[in-house]
């Protein structure tokens, strides 16, 4: 039987540190990020579910978030003003996104091959619906390590908090303004406070 790699190299998720350009007073790793998204995309599919009348997979938002980030590994965490500076960029990346993806998805045995090419790659129809609250649960957590660092009175991510938030907004998600509401200033309190 050959053995198989794949999960070792998910093991590595914990070795890639995010916010490289900023100055942090926590390190965050693409590991610890993933699983915050996961929290999130689930929460936001209920949202959806209970308070818009939706009938999504909040488990499966979930996985689909554990996983979103997994390129990274070879990749590494490109900030977002590069990745996103200008069309020619943002194409290429994919490529290279994808080119990581295959790389990843080689290293599985040929029958898990489909089931993870779906989950990491958003290729499944009944993923695309999903994949919109999973980008807007990783803006958040973007947004959630903002405000921890401004708590922490690091001043370096105020413009990146102020960005995130336009961004988020501009989804036009209503479950994302519940979100906003009701779950996000929670994040701003200390421990005695919650």
């Amino acid at each position: 039987m050959k053995q198989s790699h794949f999960y070792a190299m998910m093991a590595r998720m914990k070795y890639i540190n995010r916010w490289g350009l900023m100055n942090n007073t926590k390190y965050e790793n693409i590991s610890e990020h993933s699983q915050q998204v996961a929290v999130l995309a689930h929460c936001l599919i209920l949202i959806h579910n209970k308070r818009f009348g939706g009938k999504l997979d909040p488990e499966r938002a979930a996985l689909l978030a554990v996983f979103h980030d997994a390129t990274e590994i070879i990749t590494g965490d490109m900030p977002t003003p590069i990745k996103y500076a200008n069309p020619e960029i943002r194409d290429v990346y994919r490529q290279v996104e994808r080119s990581a993806a295959d790389r990843l998805l080689g290293m599985l045995p040929e029958d898990f091959r489909d089931e993870y090419r779906d989950i990491m790659l958003f290729e499944g129809d009944r993923d695309r619906e999903l994949e919109v609250f999973v980008k807007a649960a990783d803006r958040f957590s973007a947004l959630i390590k903002c405000v921890e660092e401004m708590r922490m009175g690091n001043d370096e991510f105020r413009k990146a908090k102020e960005t995130i938030e336009r961004s988020i907004h501009e989804m036009y998600l209503p479950e994302a303004e519940v979100f906003f509401e009701e779950f996000l200033p929670s994040f701003s309190l200390a421990l005695d406070e919650l």
